[in-house]
C-alpha cells in the first residue's frame, strides 16, 4: 500500500467512526440507565429558569453503590429529537447538571457523567441566558469537587458542550465514540473552506477512542465489537446488541469508582488538576 493509499484509508476509518458515533440506533443515556444502573430517580429543573430535556439528571445505584448520574440525551425520532433539542444543552441544562453534582458533593455520592452531544446549543436565547458562563462555571466547580467523578463518552463528545460535564478523575470512552474540540465538518469549513473534506479533518483531529487513548486523554476504552460492525452500523445481535457492551462498561465503572473511593477526598481535586494540566504537554 502506498503512502497516499494509507492516508486515505486512515481518513476513511476516522470518519467511519464519526458516522457510527452519530448512528441513531446507538444506545443513549436512558439506555445506559436501564442496562447499567438501577433505581434511577430523575430530578428536573435548574431552580432558576426551566428544565432542559437535553440533560437527564438523577440519583441511581450501580451494583449497590449510590451515585449521581448526569447525561446528555438524544432522541430516536424527530419529535423526540426536538424535545431533547438534539442533545444540545442550553444554560439551564448545565445549571441543572451542576445542581445535581453539588448535591452529590454535599452527600458524598460519586458522580457519573454520560457525554453524548454535538455541542452546546448556539442559539441567541441560550447566549442571552449565559451559555458560555454556565459552561465555564461547570468547569470550575467540577475541578473542585471532593467526590469521585467518572465520565463516559458514549457517542459524540463535541467541544465545550461535552467538556462542561467532562472534568473527571477517570474518562471512559466507547470504542466507536468520538471526542473533539470541533466537528470534522466545522473543522474542514474553517481550514479548507470546504465541509466535504470532513474525512481529512476527522483524521487530523485525532478524535477516535484509539487516538485519544494513545494520547492519554482518556483512561479506558470499552470494546463494541460484540455490538457493531465498524463502518456499517449494522446490528450484530438482533435481540439486544448493547447487552454485552453494557456489562463491560458496568464492570469498568465499578472498578473505577472503587479505585477512586480509596483516595482521600481532599486529594481528588489536586489529582484532577494535575491530570488536566498534563494534557497536551509537549516534550521535545
Amino acid at each position: 500500500m502506498s503512502q497516499i493509499e494509507k492516508q486515505n484509508s486512515e481518513q476513511k476509518a476516522a470518519f467511519d467512526r464519526v458516522l457510527l458515533a452519530r448512528n441513531p440506533e446507538r444506545p443513549y443515556t436512558l439506555d445506559l440507565l436501564t442496562h447499567v444502573f438501577s433505581d434511577f430517580v430523575e430530578v428536573h429543573g435548574d431552580r432558576r429558569y426551566a428544565d432542559d430535556a437535553a440533560v437527564v439528571c438523577g440519583f441511581a445505584k450501580l451494583d449497590g453503590i449510590e451515585v449521581t448520574v448526569v447525561g446528555q440525551q438524544k432522541g430516536r425520532d424527530l419529535n423526540q429529537r426536538r424535545h431533547r433539542n438534539f442533545a444540545m444543552p442550553k444554560p439551564e441544562g448545565y445549571r441543572k447538571a451542576l445542581r445535581l453534582m453539588s448535591l452529590a458533593e454535599k452527600f458524598g455520592r460519586p458522580i457519573v457523567t454520560i457525554i453524548d452531544t454535538p455541542g452546546a446549543y448556539p442559539g441567541i436565547d441560550a447566549e442571552e441566558r449565559g451559555q458560555a458562563e454556565a459552561i465555564a462555571y461547570n468547569l470550575r466547580e467540577m475541578a473542585r469537587f471532593r467526590v469521585p467523578i467518572v465520565a463516559v463518552v458514549l457517542g459524540e463528545g463535541g467541544s465545550g458542550g461535552a467538556l462542561a460535564i467532562g472534568i473527571a478523575d477517570k474518562v471512559i470512552m466507547m470504542e466507536n465514540a468520538v471526542y473533539s474540540v470541533i466537528s470534522p465538518e466545522g473543522c474542514a469549513a474553517i481550514l479548507w473552506k470546504d465541509a466535504s473534506k470532513a474525512d481529512l479533518a476527522a483524521s487530523a483531529l485525532k478524535l477516535t477512542a484509539g487516538d485519544l487513548r494513545g494520547l492519554k486523554l482518556v483512561d479506558a476504552v470499552v470494546s463494541e465489537s460484540e455490538a457493531w460492525e465498524v463502518g456499517s452500523g449494522e446490528k450484530k445481535d438482533g435481540k439486544d446488541r448493547f447487552e454485552g457492551v453494557a456489562r463491560s462498561l458496568k464492570t469498568l465503572l465499578i472498578e473505577s469508582l472503587k479505585e477512586l473511593s480509596a483516595v482521600e477526598p481532599s486529594e481528588l481535586p489536586k489529582l484532577r488538576f494535575q491530570k488536566f494540566r498534563t494534557m497536551g504537554r509537549w516534550v521535545a
